[in-house]
């Protein structure tokens, strides 16, 4: 394996990896992205982004992504996609990151490495997935104005985003396997509350239905056995958020959801390690909160790094 030396390493190439690397570049750090699959991020897998300032006619994920990464390569950003982070290791001259390719050395390092959401496993799953399946409320809740659509999982983010999206569907439906709600009973309440809510109970998804979109749900209930179908447009999953933190769970603090916690300059738990995007422990995962993160730690490591 051959040795690299840069200023900075970026882990994860989504917004937050590459506004770092635009503002990186623009400071005239040697900088480098390293991205384990095809850049994007959470963000390039969504079919259509409206709130993102700039586009008001709404612009698709994977065109603002790579929008980001030719503006990171216009100020020199170099990019290695496919590309796995093995480990960070701290020196005395700055950090160590193998990987499956090479072993990189640096001054600081970000990790944008952002997560996943937590799947159910069905092959429609994954054939729908942007078709009328979405992980994120906030981003394609308002494509369903007055439809009706469901929500799958019982915990605080199921819940809570079931109450959000009645400001654009007509009804929403919870599909939630236990007898119970997991969220909180405050947040419970508040959705029992809401006359365009209703749970089912004791339920799961047995199947998605559809050619190109999704058009109808097989619900099953695990106490009878017995199959019924949900004719819906959207369906919104919320059953675990997975952050991508495997790398440096013995390295870095974390919350009790592994997340990566910083203070608010962005600087983890190590001295030169910064994070930025939905691998930091947080509320809300948006596209723009990842740009101010990944702008933060970048003119913060270049601040540091020319002193």
């Amino acid at each position: 394996m051959s040795e690299q030396k840069y200023d900075l390493v970026i882990i994860g190439g989504g917004a937050a990896g590459y506004t770092a690397g635009i503002y990186a570049g623009r400071d005239k750090l040697n900088t480098v992205l390293l991205e384990k699959g095809v850049s994007g991020g959470t963000a390039g897998q969504t079919d259509s982004i409206d709130n993102y300032p700039g586009f008001p006619e709404g612009i698709s994920g994977a065109e603002l992504m790579n929008r980001f990464k030719e503006q990171g390569e216009k100020f020199g950003l170099e990019i290695k996609e496919m590309v796995k982070v093995k480990e960070i290791i701290p020196s005395d001259n700055g950090f160590k990151v193998q990987t499956n390719k090479d072993d990189l050395y640096s001054e600081a390092v970000i990790v944008s490495t952002g997560g996943r959401p937590n799947k159910l496993g069905l092959e429609s799953e994954k054939r729908l997935s942007g078709r009328g399946i979405s992980y994120c409320a906030t981003c394609d809740g308002p494509f369903f104005q007055d439809e009706e659509v469901a929500v799958v999982g019982g915990g605080d983010a199921a819940v809570q985003e079931a109450i959000y999206l009645t400001k654009f569907a007509k009804k929403v439906y919870i599909i939630h396997r236990r007898d119970e709600l997991r969220a909180v009973p405050a947040l419970a309440e508040k959705a029992f509350e809401n006359e365009q809510i209703e749970v089912l109970w004791d339920s799961v998804v047995d199947e998605f239905e559809g050619e190109q979109e999704l058009e109808n749900v097989k619900v099953k209930n695990v106490k009878s056995g017995q199959v019924s179908d949900l004719e819906v447009p959207g369906v919104f999953i919320y059953i675990g958020w997975v952050p991508n933190t495997d790398f440096v769970e013995d390295l870095l603090e974390l919350d009790d959801r592994g997340r990566i916690i910083t203070n608010k300059h962005l600087e983890t738990s190590v001295d030169g390690i910064y994070a930025a995007g939905d691998v930091r422990s947080k509320r809300h995962r948006q596209v723009t909160l990842a740009t101010g993160e990944g702008t933060r730690a970048a003119l913060n490591i270049s601040g540091q790094l020319s002193e």
